[in-house]
């Protein structure tokens, strides 16, 4: 399934683009899933339908889906509170009514990764088009799978699963009852929906494509952006210029703003594939006008990202791995190993990555920031590496 994930700059019309793609992708005759995240139902009022937690058809082919989080949340914390009824006896705590929940923060988030992994794993659908909050929202919310996936497996590593025989004992001399098989198969199931979603993100037909109304603070907020998702791996595949004025237009007053929006374009068009989508003069509602902006098409997805480790051992001793970083910036780059992780700080973003096995039995010895690609130089550990007999 190809996979499209739209976001961009706060105001630069990103749901409009959502909806207009998706509505290209299902006019091409794909069968088409447009999700949305706005409570406020800006998708639906693009579309021209009412969009909610229950999947409408907006048009031939293209189905809307806005998830319910306080659905979603007053349902699994029910069914949480049954499984930990024990635990909340022996507490003396009082259950919560479905009816008395609201949702928490972070609950719509969750809502909307859910809702990514079963219509990507529903197979009803040919194409997915992914309305993301604004882009440092969005962000954070891409990297939350894969940093949840790292807190469940450091407070509830699946190897101390082995040790169950010995709860009952430890509970006894300790007093109070030791976390019980449902939290660990809990935590099981958490993380296979959590690598469910991993696995859509790392997907070589996902894409993430980037909305921005051209002008001068948008340039800023496409860099970090784009810096954001090179560290995660993902991809990009377009820059969408939203709302362009026309070049020719009797309006004089318009001479100003189409002259910054030129200047931009042509500095975006040296660093990104820019597509351009007119300014229609009022606000597009319904398939007519979301038809008019001539959206670029699904099309192909670009290579996956690369992160190759280059043997110059022969040359210089080091193995050198590179990560593509475009826009970052070496004053704000920062690296620290721990043991078989490398922590890599890049402007405000920072992911832990683990090393590939190779350089596992090496040691850093240098790093450097060249045409946007971080290469990190690591010399063999002679106490690790394997002597030539």
């Amino acid at each position: 399934m190809r996979t499209i994930l739209i976001t961009g700059p706060g105001g630069s019309g990103r749901t409009t683009l959502a909806a207009a793609t998706a509505l290209a992708a299902a006019a091409e005759g794909t069968r088409t899933l447009v999700l949305g995240t706005d409570r406020a139902d800006t998708l639906g009022a693009a579309l021209g339908v009412r969009t909610g937690p229950a999947p409408v058809q907006a048009a031939p082919q293209l189905t809307a889906w806005r998830p319910d989080a306080a659905q979603d949340f007053r349902r699994d914390l029910t069914a949480l509170q049954d499984r930990a009824s024990t635990a909340l006896d022996f507490l003396g705590a009082s259950r919560l009514d479905p009816e008395e929940l609201t949702p928490l923060p972070g609950a719509e988030e969750l809502a909307l990764l859910r809702a990514l992994r079963d219509a990507a794993l529903s197979e009803k659908y040919d194409t997915l088009v992914v309305d993301l909050p604004p882009a440092p929202q969005a962000l954070a919310l891409l990297a939350l799978p894969e940093e949840l996936r790292r807190y469940l497996r450091r407070l509830l590593p699946p190897e101390r699963q082995a040790a169950r025989a010995l709860r009952p004992v430890l509970g006894r001399l300790a007093g109070v009852p030791m976390p019980a098989e449902w939290l660990y198969e809990t935590a099981a199931r958490w993380d296979l929906e959590l690598a469910a979603v991993e696995a859509v993100l790392a997907d070589r037909d996902t894409v993430v494509r980037l909305v921005a109304e051209p002008g001068p603070a948008s340039a800023d907020a496409l860099r970090t952006a784009g810096l954001g998702l090179a560290l995660r791996g993902l991809r990009t595949d377009v820059v969408v210029a939203s709302r362009v004025l026309p070049e020719a237009s009797p309006d004089t007053w318009l001479a100003g703003p189409v002259a910054q929006q030129r200047k931009t374009l042509e500095e975006w068009r040296e660093s990104y594939d820019v597509r351009t989508v007119p300014h229609l003069g009022h606000d597009p509602r319904g398939t007519d006008d979301l038809t008019a902006l001539a959206v670029p098409g699904v099309g192909q997805a670009p290579p996956a990202a690369d992160w190759p480790v280059s043997d110059r051992l022969g040359e210089d001793g080091v193995l050198v791995w590179q990560i593509p970083l475009p826009g970052a910036i070496r004053e704000e780059l920062d690296l620290v190993r721990r043991g078989d992780e490398l922590l890599v700080t890049a402007g405000r973003f920072r992911r832990i990555l683990p090393l590939p096995s190779v350089l596992r039995r090496c040691t850093v010895d240098g790093a450097g920031l060249r045409e946007g690609e971080l290469r990190i130089r690591f010399a063999p550990d002679p106490e690790l590496w394997p002597r030539a007999r």
